[in-house]
């Protein structure tokens, strides 16, 4: 098979586990420039070679403007290559992974911005639509990541059981995630006074009553921002991040955020630990 036919494979494999479109997009990329690279098939790279290619990484200009590739830039590249050597491991094409002896620079992490308990009632005070507290619901309330909240439909919300269903998280993993009484007040109020009638399958619907998407969310939240009088950079995500502090200074159990947030590993959630320990 040759490059492109690897390349589009590793790309259905990546929709198949649920990645945001950008990564679907960024990592087969990324993937194709290491094959060109090596000028190997795939049974043929050793460790040496990607080490080469890490090396290389390091030198290469970066092709939308003047300069090199940023750590975070050459981390994506690695990347892509630990879910393509494990792909191919999980599809009995090799029976040893090239990848899996060798260690990488991880990029320096900027520090995680979040909103303490005062800053998030600030927010909700600021609210003016029912719409607006049902997104702080969905990204606060629930901890939901930005592409969980886009494909979040109207059958995924149960009332009666105060549960919402994640059913294509990160990797492709589900939850059932619980609804607090504000989070279901909240999502129901939307519901009945600011969703309207639509036949779109969505939950939250843009102002063309079409499924909301990523930027709508996040200019909907600056604007929220732009009424408190907090000076921190907030995203969507920091809402998550918010919620998974609060949650460990209530002192639930880390095991029980981490299936609140639907990580795989233990090691995700305990970047929350740090952050509450600083807090």
């Amino acid at each position: 098979m040759g490059i492109l036919g690897i390349v589009q494979r590793f790309r259905a494999h990546l929709e198949r586990l649920g990645y945001s479109r950008s990564t679907v997009l960024m990592l087969p990329n990324c993937l194709q420039e290491f094959l060109i690279f090596t000028s190997k098939s795939t049974r043929e790279i050793t460790p040496k070679d990607i080490e080469n290619y890490y090396q290389y990484l390091q030198t290469r200009p970066n092709k939308r403007r003047p300069g090199g590739l940023s750590e975070s830039m050459i981390n994506h590249h690695i990347f892509s290559l630990k879910l393509f050597f494990s792909y191919q491991m999980e599809i009995g094409f090799l029976s040893q992974n090239p990848i899996s002896g060798l260690s990488f620079k991880r990029p320096e992490s900027k520090p995680r911005e979040f909103l303490t308990l005062v800053e998030i009632k600030q927010v909700y005070a600021v609210t003016k639509t029912a719409k607006e507290r049902a997104i702080l619901a969905l990204f606060y309330g629930c901890g939901l990541r930005r592409n969980e909240g886009e494909k979040l439909d109207l059958k995924d919300v149960s009332f009666k059981k105060q549960i919402l269903y994640v059913r294509s998280g990160k990797g492709g993993k589900r939850r059932a995630v619980p609804m607090s009484h504000r989070v279901r007040k909240d999502l129901f109020s939307y519901l009945q006074n600011g969703r309207g009638s639509s036949l779109e399958p969505a939950l939250i619907l843009n102002r063309n009553g079409q499924r909301m998407r990523g930027d709508s969310f996040n200019r909907a939240l600056k604007e929220l921002m732009e009424r408190t009088d907090i000076q921190k950079v907030i995203t969507l995500h920091s809402l998550r991040h918010s919620i998974a502090t609060h949650l460990l200074e209530s002192g639930l159990s880390i095991e029980k955020v981490r299936d609140f947030l639907g990580h795989k590993h233990l090691e995700s959630t305990q970047i929350y630990t740090r952050i509450h320990e600083d807090f």
